[in-house]
């Protein structure tokens, strides 16, 4: 997040930030179709696989729309120590999120290539809901630390101060950066083995299965490595700081532009992904995304076109 608001003219300001709030709109407005795809259709609501994935976007949208605020209001309003850590406890929290999903999604994958007589009883909906929760409970834990820390270090008064809201300025004890560290090592750890995991089990038993079932433990493993793929697009946004600090240092006089760019690989399009690697190659759900908004788009403008709902299973 570009956090120097001082150093920008009138017009980079709002350049910046119409940059920020546009991308902002169209990557939520994307994921948005989709959420509405999944509620309008039943079948999806019932499969555990796409409980976990429209999570996924739900929880990308959360915290799209707390960043670019933040992004925001950094260059309008000045905010207090109270309501920024309410932002970040909400930005961090749905940060972390995304790599325990994908973990979850893979070992989903893995179960029903693996196991497949196992997956209907070991991958329900309401387990789907339960490791929701988990989730969310194990993200939580970590940024409600954060404020902890402040509270027993910081003076009461300083929650009625100004600041600059952003991470590394508002939690900048050396409590926070030992225990960023630590969740960070664990969270990229253990998200990264069970990726590796879960892939090459699949792997092995794409070359095991008929050739009937070949189709299917492919896809999956394919699935799978996109995990991959998209958890380092993810980790990005830890290592920003360190990506930060080592251009700034070699071009301090483009600060501004760094922190902005580095914004945007790391904050703002890795939560296009989700829609275009899961969304747009998943059939079913492609197929159901077409007639919700594909036809619709003909009919309005005049056009026939005919549209069949898939059937519901």
């Amino acid at each position: 997040m570009n956090t120097t608001k001082r150093q920008d003219s009138f017009n980079d300001a709002f350049t910046k930030n119409f940059v920020s709030f546009a991308l902002g709109f169209i990557i939520n407005y994307i994921n948005g179709m989709f959420v509405y795809t999944y509620f309008k259709s039943v079948v999806f609501q019932q499969d555990p696989r796409y409980v976990l994935y429209i999570h996924l976007v739900i929880n990308d949208m959360i915290m799209l729309t707390v960043t670019v605020m933040l992004q925001i209001l950094t260059y309008t309003t000045p905010l207090s120590f109270a309501p920024c850590c309410v932002m970040l406890l909400i930005s961090v929290t749905a940060n972390q999120n995304s790599p325990l999903n994908l973990a979850g999604m893979a070992v989903e994958r893995y179960i029903a290539v693996c196991r497949p007589l196992h997956h209907s009883q070991l991958c329900t909906v309401q387990r789907a809901y339960a490791l929701i929760a988990l989730i969310w409970a194990v993200s939580f834990i970590p940024s409600i630390s954060d404020v902890i820390i402040l509270l027993v270090v910081q003076p009461l008064s300083v929650f009625t101060k100004n600041v600059i809201c952003y991470p590394s300025f508002v939690y900048n004890t050396p409590y926070h950066e030992t225990q960023s560290l630590v969740i960070q090592v664990l969270l990229f750890s253990f998200v990264f083995l069970t990726l590796i995991v879960t892939y090459m089990k699949v792997l092995c038993a794409a070359r095991a299965v008929s050739s009937s079932n070949q189709a299917s433990a492919k896809n999956a493993h394919n699935t799978i490595l996109l995990h991959g793929v998209q958890l380092l697009i993810c980790m990005l946004s830890y290592i920003s700081p360190f990506i930060n600090l080592i251009l700034v240092t070699a071009w301090p006089h483009k600060r501004t532009i760094i922190l902005f760019t580095t914004f945007l690989f790391t904050n703002l399009l890795p939560r296009l992904l989700s829609p275009l690697i899961y969304g747009a190659r998943d059939q079913k759900l492609s197929s159901h995304f077409r007639v919700h908004f594909g036809c619709k788009g003909f009919k309005s403008r005049g056009k026939s076109r005919k549209c069949r709902v898939p059937e519901k299973h």
